[in-house]
């Protein structure tokens, strides 16, 4: 029952870019390429499986003086073609390798359906099942017509699509299975270890952003992105988490053990500012916020403020590695005022910041410019009895917006995250 309502509640949180604003073909010494974006070189391509039988789609852009690699979930409404040019730029402003990804059922990346049929195929091509096809006649194409005629109703064998049985299904545990296929790859193809892993959740991605930093205990960052508190929350304001609610990021977040930025705008329509808030209160490890003053949900970008802060936080992060194992943790209080760290003798030293840090960060249209296993359900504890037990920040504000573009239907709805 519980995935049933959670394949409802994933037609109201995916709404993947139809048609897909990309291609995958293969050059003459089989490397992928997309063709629609720029080339450029440090840029790999590559087709993952992951542990629910689909094929997603990645984008590894390197940078030759790295000092940390990004692993950026995009939002609801972006595909990789779109989010390209974006890597890019934050990989070249941050000095980061970066890895996105598109989820199951977005761009390129197949869904359940569609792997079924690569089965089918492979099958087929068995020699004694090849043989037999050409004794009587038969192709494989029709064997597999008769296939889904038999289970599925009739289908077109090319695995194009069904209104009845779409081949490409977003869903909240498909984009954990994602998430951690290249978390996998990053680990085994490229050596990043845990410790110089940032992972980026923008809107909807901040669900599979924060289920892995919930399992991998030694991150070196976490940026969450116009955050959801959960996928329900998006839509009604409950105070309790329901079985049958996605992306659950208020009830994980407290299990994340590394530094935590939170990027918001005050004005965000879509998904309002308080879950960004909310969710930044009940870190454990809180890094210094930024609410960006009139941002909306798709526009965080372009605020200078946005590249200066995250190139802040990234750098917060290198000398944190950089500096003794004693001194390990920074964690800022409610108003965004007070430092405290432990020595290497384990001693705890408390500090006041400048008067600029004094306060979360809010945008002053400064100079610089940005150029373009599935888990068990976590316990429903309210979410207002814990928030009560943390400081609240003094200023309430408005709203905020994220990178999906998305038509002004969808987002007067609310549906795009």
């Amino acid at each position: 029952m519980g995935g049933i309502t959670s394949s409802i509640a994933a037609k109201f949180a995916f709404f993947p870019p139809s048609p897909p604003s990309y291609t995958v073909i293969a050059d003459a010494g089989g490397r992928l390429q997309i063709p629609e974006v720029p080339g450029r070189d440090g840029v790999d391509v590559l087709r993952l499986r992951t542990r629910r039988g689909t094929e997603i789609v990645t984008i590894h852009v390197k940078h030759p003086k790295a000092t940390a690699t990004l692993l950026y979930s995009h939002g609801n409404a972006a595909d990789l073609g779109q989010m390209f040019e974006l890597f890019v730029e934050l990989s070249l402003r941050l000095r980061i390798n970066l890895m996105g990804y598109d989820y199951s059922g977005y761009g390129q990346s197949t869904g359940k359906l569609a792997y079924i049929v690569h089965k089918l195929h492979s099958f087929l091509k068995d020699g004694k099942v090849y043989d037999f096809c050409l004794v009587k006649g038969v192709t494989h194409n029709q064997i597999l017509n008769a296939f889904f005629s038999f289970f599925f109703f009739p289908l077109v064998a090319h695995h194009k699509t069904s209104t009845l049985f779409p081949l490409k299904q977003p869903s909240e545990y498909n984009t954990y299975a994602d998430i951690d296929a290249v978390y996998q790859c990053l680990k085994e193809q490229y050596g990043v270890k845990d410790e110089q892993l940032i992972v980026y959740g923008q809107s909807v991605g901040s669900g599979p952003t924060v289920d892995l930093a919930s399992r991998v205990s030694n991150l070196r960052g976490v940026v969450l992105h116009s955050p959801i508190l959960s996928g329900l929350r998006v839509l009604y304001p409950v105070k309790r988490t329901f079985w049958f609610d996605i992306f659950k990021n208020s009830d994980k977040i407290s299990m994340v053990n590394c530094p935590v930025l939170v990027i918001h705008g005050t004005s965000d329509e879509v998904v309002d500012c308080s879950h960004g808030k909310q969710l930044w209160e009940l870190c454990k490890e809180k890094y210094e916020p930024l609410w960006l003053s009139g941002g909306g949900h798709c526009n965080l970008e372009i605020y200078p403020e946005f590249i200066r802060h995250l190139k802040k936080f990234v750098l917060s992060l290198n000398k944190s590695k950089a500096a003794t194992n004693g001194s390990k943790k920074t964690t800022v209080d409610s108003n965004g005022s007070k430092e405290k760290t432990v020595d290497s003798n384990g001693t705890k030293k408390e500090t006041v910041d400048s008067e600029n840090q004094a306060k979360p960060s809010e945008s002053s249209g400064a100079s610089d410019s940005f150029e373009r296993p599935d888990l068990p359900e976590v316990s429903r504890n309210s979410l207002d009895s814990r928030l009560e037990k943390s400081k609240k920040s003094n200023k309430p504000e408005k709203s905020r917006m994220s990178t999906d573009h998305v038509d002004r239907f969808k987002r007067k709805k609310g549906l795009v995250w």
